[in-house]
């Protein structure tokens, strides 16, 4: 039985979806300082570019290469910006089942990317990878993130009470912790047949498969793997919803 994913980019009318490289440290770091991801994931803030480097160039490919995931760089096809991030995670090899998370740069907000991506990512592991579900979970006051999944065709399932933490700030400029329901969405490959796209949009127009990128050695412990029993955000933190 296969256990991890191909290395692969994906690639649609707008955006091309390919694993980071260590070119993406210095914008991968100005994205995550965004006060709506700070406030929504459970990445380090400040998120230094020691935190960026370690994710492009050694973490975001062990989830691969272990089994647990697959971690996208969403790029603009005419710029080659990145715009940001679709991670697979939680991925259980038995049921065909894995956990999509997703983050979006705050100046590339508003136009349509997140949905993009994270449709050609699952039309791509429903009709390549032979996978059966999508799991999306979403902090209960985080409505962008919840707009994306409806965009999509989830469905919502129902709600983990008091299931995460998400941050909020202080007067003072500072974060504190509050407590937060999840609502849980999935997407299965018949919700893809009925509605198959979204405004004219059909999903991915091709993948490429190329060689592996070395995971340089180490663990995924920083920016963080998936601890037993525990989710992770978009950047493989345990989180329960990143979601803007």
């Amino acid at each position: 039985m296969t256990t991890t994913f191909p290395d692969v980019t994906i690639s649609t009318e707008r955006l091309v979806l390919r694993p980071f490289e260590e070119e993406d440290v210095t914008a991968l770091a100005e994205m995550m300082n965004d006060e709506n991801i700070t406030a929504w994931t459970s990445v380090p803030h400040p998120y230094t570019p020691a935190d960026a480097h370690a994710w492009a160039t050694r973490d975001s490919h062990t989830e691969r290469a272990e089994g647990r995931g697959i971690v996208f760089a969403v790029t603009e096809f005419l710029t080659q910006r990145l715009v940001g991030i679709v991670h697979l995670r939680n991925t259980n090899w038995r049921t065909r089942a894995t956990e999509v998370g997703y983050v979006t740069a705050p100046w590339a907000r508003g136009e349509g990317y997140a949905s993009e991506s994270v449709l050609a990512v699952a039309q791509w592991l429903f009709r390549e990878q032979a996978f059966e579900r999508l799991e999306l979970r979403t902090a209960a006051d985080n409505t962008a993130s919840q707009q994306v999944a409806q965009k999509i065709g989830c469905i919502s399932e129902g709600v983990l009470r008091n299931a995460w933490t998400v941050r909020t700030q202080t007067a003072d400029g500072g974060w504190t912790d509050t407590r937060t329901d999840l609502i849980v969405w999935s997407l299965l490959p018949e919700d893809l047949d009925e509605g198959d796209g979204y405004d004219g949009y059909d999903g991915y127009e091709s993948y490429e498969s190329h060689q592996s990128h070395d995971p340089r050695g180490g663990s995924a412990g920083h920016p963080g793997d998936a601890v037993a029993g525990q989710r992770s955000d978009a950047h493989g933190h345990p989180v329960g919803a990143d979601r803007k």
